[in-house]
């Protein structure tokens, strides 16, 4: 990619000799949590972006040799990043992280990536190259590659999405996915200038948040090695360690509460931008309602008496993005409350 690394345009150039847009700027932020054997990796592979921008290493207050760790990868550095490690006074949970950090970054653009994932070294001028294209876009994201603990490839090319992604799209495809928060940059703008990040969980908020006041995208090439293993915060919430209903139980009750967030999050956006189209506002608490909607059948399956799952299975027939859903919860219907999570 033949893109300059010192001068890129937020606008073309104007007619008649006009001065030329001030370029964007870049932050990547190297974001860790008990990460101590991986994040000197994920560091190095931060080092070796061909773009030179600020990089921030922050450490969630591990407390388990993390940011010593990281410390070291940066000793005696010397190339064109400007590079700073730190840590937050306490931990504050990923959300309450990335609000931190938009604080003090000075990056237009922020290019997250997780202390335990490998950055492939064009991912942020590609990424950056995105924002330039569309000068409406407000978070990108991209497939990956997911590698294993040793960071050798298991499946290349996966998680990716449809390259432009709105609102009509996050209604219409029901199963609630959006781009994955570890392979994702955002305008600084969307943490600045909307209300906190409330819950634990980045990635649904961010993409629709996107998706609400601009454009939200997925490349479709691999930027970066997405490292799986059981801490993965994804793996956690969708947890699948095992089969039976105690485990479906707590793995349905950490979703359904990161979708009330995303319901949350997204009226509180909503609110908050007076200047919005009224479709937009309009899509967006029909967003909220779907993803509040699903958390109320999940909710229902784990613990109401079977005639209160009537309401909200059809409410969810009548919403065209919670049909499928709703049609093979009916099932369940006939089935004893032990047997869900056995398959």
């Amino acid at each position: 990619m033949n893109i300059p690394r010192h001068a890129i345009p937020s606008d073309p150039p104007g007619d008649g000799g006009a001065a030329p847009a001030r370029a964007l700027s870049v932050t990547i932020l190297v974001i860790a949590y008990r990460m101590p054997h991986t994040v000197a990796d994920a560091v190095r592979s931060a080092l070796a972006q061909t773009l030179p921008c600020e990089i921030i290493v922050s450490d969630d207050s591990s407390g388990d040799g993390t940011l010593a760790a990281a410390r070291e990868a940066v000793r005696g550095y010397e190339g064109p990043h400007r590079v700073s490690v730190r840590s937050t006074s306490h931990n504050l949970g990923l959300c309450a992280h990335l609000d931190d950090l938009a604080k003090i970054a000075s990056g237009d653009i922020l290019v997250f990536q997780s202390g335990d994932d490998i950055a492939y070294p064009h991912r942020a001028e590609t990424l950056l190259a995105s924002f330039v294209a569309h000068q409406s876009l407000q978070a990108a994201g991209s497939a990956v590659d997911d590698i294993d603990a040793n960071g050798n490839v298991i499946e290349k090319d996966v998680r990716g999405l449809p390259e432009r992604l709105d609102q009509r799209w996050f209604l219409r495809r029901g199963k609630l996915q959006t781009i994955l928060g570890a392979s994702m940059a955002v305008r600084r703008d969307l943490l600045t200038g909307l209300p906190p990040l409330q819950g634990v969980v980045e990635d649904n908020m961010l993409s629709l948040r996107a998706a609400l006041i601009g454009e939200c995208r997925c490349l479709p090439q691999a930027l970066l090695g997405y490292r799986r293993h059981g801490s993965n915060l994804n793996d956690w919430m969708f947890d699948r360690s095992g089969n039976g209903f105690e485990i479906y139980e707590r793995r349905n009750r950490r979703v359904l509460s990161m979708y009330r967030d995303v319901a949350a999050d997204q009226e509180r956006c909503a609110a908050a931008r007076a200047d919005l189209p009224e479709e937009r506002r309009r899509l967006a608490l029909s967003i909220a309602d779907m993803y509040r909607l699903e958390a109320d059948m999940r909710e229902a399956l784990i613990e109401k008496p079977r005639a209160q799952w009537l309401g909200p299975l059809w409410r969810g027939f009548q919403h065209p993005g919670l049909r499928r859903k709703s049609f093979e919860r009916a099932f369940k219907l006939l089935l004893p409350r032990s047997w869900f999570g056995r398959a």
